[in-house]
């Protein structure tokens, strides 16, 4: 049986910067020192007015094909991870296939997921590979939260940035990825949501628990989130390890999705882990949601703080609430991975 490994990793971001210099100017209010102590967060990557989700990942797979002598013709599935589609419908990842050349027989799917669908992505493709149906796999993960947030809402943003993730899934005779956990509490899912663009009438979704303070389209309950995560995650952590039958000191990294730095910096503290085991990479990126965990991959495989015979843990959580995953090695991929 043939078994998923990830290969290298290209990441794209928007060209336009916003530091939090920039908002200070724009906001002299707003207390960007005090913010920063709490998100960790000093500048994002915002798209423009025309640039989408697609335009993001289909840059980021070319960026992968043009870095890594990659075939496009050689893609067998294509998954596109985003909860900012191009449209309601057709599946933006179709329109993605077009555009980068990818064979009329390749599979393409969109799946709406946020902080977990890096996660979720892992596991659909991992399926596909041990079953036979494809052997190579192009995993893209973009956003443009930025579209949904109004630009005088202080509390989203200064956390959240755009990007994109194109992520190669190759078929290799040894296992990498393994005990995979998920969980879905959709009691959950009022704490962050965009109630506009979908069939259901906005005044007939969910309501936001608190008033909403700004006119962004996206909502969140950040103390909700937090509570929520700092609950689920730490016992997620150990049902993964007792799938294992491993011990916390059995991990080198704990690769999570970055969130803000007071929730990671929580989890650290929860986990009895430091910056050095738990990474957090936010600071020049922002939360760019889905792609989060793949840019940390990408940032520890360029400091060279990934051996191949060492476990490391990859966690998702968030929007739905949501949460996944996993424990990983980081064999040597098929393709030359970036120097």
């Amino acid at each position: 049986m043939k078994h998923a490994a990830i290969g290298p990793i290209s990441v794209y971001l928007p060209a336009r910067v916003e530091t939090n210099d920039d908002l200070r100017s724009e906001f002299p209010n707003w207390d960007l020192d005090l913010i920063a102590a709490k998100t960790g967060i000093f500048k994002r990557y915002i798209a423009a007015d025309g640039e989408c989700a697609s335009d993001l990942g289909v840059a980021a797979a070319r960026q992968l094909f043009a870095e890594h002598d990659i075939d496009p013709q050689s893609i067998d599935f294509l998954m596109l991870c985003t909860q900012t589609p191009d449209y309601p419908l057709p599946t933006t990842a179709c329109l993605m296939q077009e555009r980068l050349g990818l064979r009329t027989s390749c599979g393409a799917l969109d799946f709406n997921l946020g902080c977990s669908g890096f996660v979720y992505g892992l596991a659909l493709a991992d399926g596909l590979i041990r079953s036979g149906t494809a052997e190579r796999v192009l995993l893209i993960t973009a956003e443009t939260y930025s579209k949904y947030i109004d630009r005088k809402d202080r509390s989203l943003r200064t956390i959240f940035g755009d990007g994109a993730a194109a992520t190669l899934i190759e078929s290799n005779d040894e296992p990498s990825l393994a005990g995979f956990q998920f969980g879905t509490d959709g009691s959950g899912a009022d704490t962050l949501l965009v109630t506009q663009g979908g069939a259901r009438p906005a005044e007939d979704a969910h309501k936001p628990r608190h008033r909403q303070r700004w006119k962004s389209e996206l909502y969140m309950d950040g103390p909700s989130l937090i509570n929520f995560t700092v609950a689920a995650i730490p016992k997620l952590v150990q049902d993964i390890l007792d799938e294992a039958d491993l011990q916390q000191d059995d991990i080198d990294l704990f690769l999570f999705h970055q969130a803000t730095y007071k929730m990671l910096a929580m989890l650290q503290e929860r986990l009895g882990l430091d910056d050095q085991r738990l990474p957090i990479v936010l600071g020049e990126y922002g939360n760019t949601v889905s792609s989060t965990i793949p840019i940390v991959i990408q940032e520890m495989r360029r400091q060279q703080r990934l051996v191949p015979t060492k476990r490391n843990l990859i966690v998702g959580f968030g929007v739905g609430w949501s949460w996944g995953g996993c424990i990983w090695q980081d064999i040597k991929p098929a393709v030359k991975a970036p120097a």
